[in-house]
């Protein structure tokens, strides 16, 4: 097995780890018929973002990046179902997958009859994946600020943060090794999030008291 394959096989088992870590919020809205204290976006833009990298990773004829988000996109699936059977703001659920299913049709419509040049294309589609990836991990910096003044942890989870680590660093090898930028630049804002996550752990766990909540790719 060469370098390749092994920093495949390591983006497959991370990401789809992280992925899976949803698994507890699934767990919760089960148990309490309820999806109070979750957040339905994550779902829904992971999802977004897992079926833009598919398409990146189907022209590109990359296997990887397409079992990933293949993977990926399903698991969402099943947790914004979930949702939607546990959730009381039903119709705001219909919207937002509505808004987002607009967008995912204009984006395909774009990428298919308007821009067809195959180079032009897959950079114009990596670029948009990369800046979506990008943003996602850098959402929740603003919570990162707030906990740094509070010293409050608990709502951070550390195994998320240490699947988010190896999975950024991960990616970011691959990307390395493969030369591609799409796939290593995105991916570096998680490696930095999430050692600023291990220092807040160091700094305030020692105060916390409880379990962590889960908030799903606010990485």
């Amino acid at each position: 097995m060469d370098l390749t394959q092994l920093l495949s096989w390591a983006c497959i088992v991370f990401t789809v780890g992280m992925f899976s870590t949803g698994l507890t919020d699934l767990k919760k809205m089960r148990e309490s018929k309820s999806a109070d204290n979750i957040q339905f976006l994550p779902f829904l833009t992971t999802c977004l973002n897992n079926l833009g990298w598919l398409f990146y990773g189907t022209l590109k004829r990359d296997h990887t990046i397409v079992v990933v988000n293949i993977i990926g996109a399903l698991l969402q699936i099943i947790y914004i179902v979930m949702y939607f059977l546990y959730t009381k703001q039903k119709r705001l659920v219909v919207l937002q997958t509505l808004a987002a299913a607009a967008v995912l049709v204009c984006g395909w419509l774009y990428f298919t009859t308007v821009l067809t040049e195959g180079e032009a294309r897959l950079n114009q589609l990596g670029l948009t994946c990369s800046v979506v990836t990008v943003s996602m991990y850098l959402s929740p910096l603003t919570d990162l600020v707030a906990i740094i003044r509070s010293g409050n942890v608990q709502v951070l989870s550390f195994p998320l943060t240490v699947a988010t680590f190896f999975t950024s660093t991960a990616w970011v090898l691959y990307g390395l090794q493969l030369n591609d930028y799409y796939i290593m630049v995105p991916n570096t804002p998680g490696i930095f999030t999430s050692l600023i996550r291990f220092y807040l752990f160091r700094k305030f766990a020692s105060t916390s008291q409880g379990s962590p909540s889960y908030k799903p790719l606010h990485i």
